[in-house]
């Protein structure tokens, strides 16, 4: 065993994928009678044969079958970290399928946009933004991004964590003055609740809390809407309470346009994902993707 050399089995890996020494050969650009070679050389030293050799083909021993494991292990090893080295140094381009949840369209699009083209011009984006669950595969997108507390298993896909978004609710100083200031939760019951349209016939309680306290209710006077973006506008306008994530309001609550009700009392946060594909390696686009999304739903700023 002292000539066994790692290369050598995973020449046999190659030789075996491609089906023929002659394929193999033109694959790794090595002479097949050094294919040959270093194969016999192989067998030697583990004292067996691998295969047995035709003209027209290759048929695996026993012993042959049982060395592939080991060295289909050590190809996929040394293929992944060839591709670690190329992807490092590659520069993000091509085009980029995100898929986004509606909301975003109104609150965080432009400035994603911006902050990623500016960065990366030679990316091209295309963007659905849908109430729709995509399908990664079947639709061709390289990623898609999620928010929920929890999302579904599924050993196809790999879910990476980007923020979890604090929430609460918000109005206009305006509306404050007109219909008085909350004191306590009860108190929103006399409100006018700016509401998501429900999917079904009832709508979702705002659940607030603060420390160990829990209370949730439904005001009893409501305006929906099936955008986001659009209850954050009527909002500042003066129509009523909003319950909102803190990144989507910071931007009204620093121009005085918003301001926080029951500020000690917090809606559930939203933990925000983003959802690829269960490859080994993700291409250099999508990764600076993630960064701009994380460095905007965090912090604001360019990564």
């Amino acid at each position: 065993m002292n000539n066994l050399h790692a290369d050598d089995l995973i020449l046999f890996a190659y030789v075996v994928r491609a089906g023929s020494f002659t394929r193999a050969s033109e694959r790794i650009g090595i002479p097949k009678a050094t294919l040959s070679r270093r194969l016999a050389s192989l067998e030697t030293a583990l004292g067996e044969r691998l295969m047995q050799r035709s003209t027209r083909s290759l048929v695996l021993t026993e012993f042959g079958e049982q060395m592939l494991d080991h060295a289909r292990r050590l190809l996929n090893e040394h293929e992944d970290a060839v591709a670690a080295a190329q992807h490092e140094h590659a520069v993000p381009r091509g085009i980029l399928r995100v898929s986004l949840p509606p909301e975003y369209r109104e609150l965080l699009v432009t400035q994603l946009i911006t902050q990623f083209s500016q960065r990366y011009p030679d990316v091209q984006l295309e963007l659905d933004l849908s109430v729709r669950r995509v399908d990664l595969a079947t639709e061709r997108f390289d990623v898609a991004v999620r928010a929920a507390t929890h999302l579904p298993d599924d050993s196809t896909m790999v879910a990476r964590h980007i923020a979890t978004l604090r929430s609460g609710l918000f109005a206009s100083r305006g509306y404050l003055q007109r219909s008085g200031q909350p004191r306590e939760p009860a108190d929103l019951l006399e409100h006018m609740g700016l509401m998501l349209t429900p999917s079904t016939s009832r709508y979702q309680p705002w659940q607030l809390s603060c420390g160990g306290q829990h209370w949730e209710g439904i005001p009893q006077r409501i305006l929906a809407a099936n955008s986001v973006g659009l209850l954050q506008a009527l909002a500042a306008e003066g129509l009523g309470i909003v319950g909102l994530s803190e990144t989507f309001a910071d931007e009204l609550l620093g121009r005085g346009e918003l301001e926080r009700v029951l500020p000690q009392w917090s809606l559930p946060s939203v933990n925000v994902w983003c959802v690829t594909l269960g490859r080994r390696l993700l291409s250099r686009s999508t990764i600076a993707f993630i960064d701009v999304l994380k460095s905007v739903l965090t912090d604001g700023t360019q990564p």
